[in-house]
């Protein structure tokens, strides 16, 4: 069973993406920022990770920087509002494989987590 490390300051976003997840089959873990990220990446090995962007004490692209350091093959998928392309491109640009836009349409989550999986092997 893959597991997804769900990543947001939000804990509404969270609990929900959590749950979508793990009724889809998928184990689940969370952190609140970018620094917990690092962290929880770190203990808990994911196969993939559901990164926001705009976070309080580190944000989601430094993260995603940090977590490259650390595992330069690691899966990160980027989550954005609306008019945040320039911070998606830099996000990018840092290692992440994709990014998904909220408010999150349950069918593209699964779909995206499915491909990015698949394409990793």
């Amino acid at each position: 069973m893959a597991k997804i490390l769900v990543v947001d300051d939000a804990i509404y976003v969270r609990s929900k993406s959590m749950k979508l997840l793990s009724e889809s089959g998928y184990e689940v873990a969370e952190a609140a920022n970018g620094a917990e990220a690092v962290n929880k990446y770190q203990e808990e090995k994911p196969d993939l990770v559901l990164m926001d962007i705009t976070m309080p004490v580190m944000d989601g692209i430094t993260a995603v920087k940090e977590i490259k350091k650390v595992d330069p093959s690691a899966k990160v998928v980027m989550c954005t509002a609306l008019g945040q392309q320039s911070m998606v491109i830099e996000a990018i640009r840092a290692g992440a494989k994709d990014f998904l836009v909220k408010p999150y349409q349950p069918d593209r989550v699964l779909a995206t987590v499915k491909r990015i999986m698949e394409v990793a092997g």
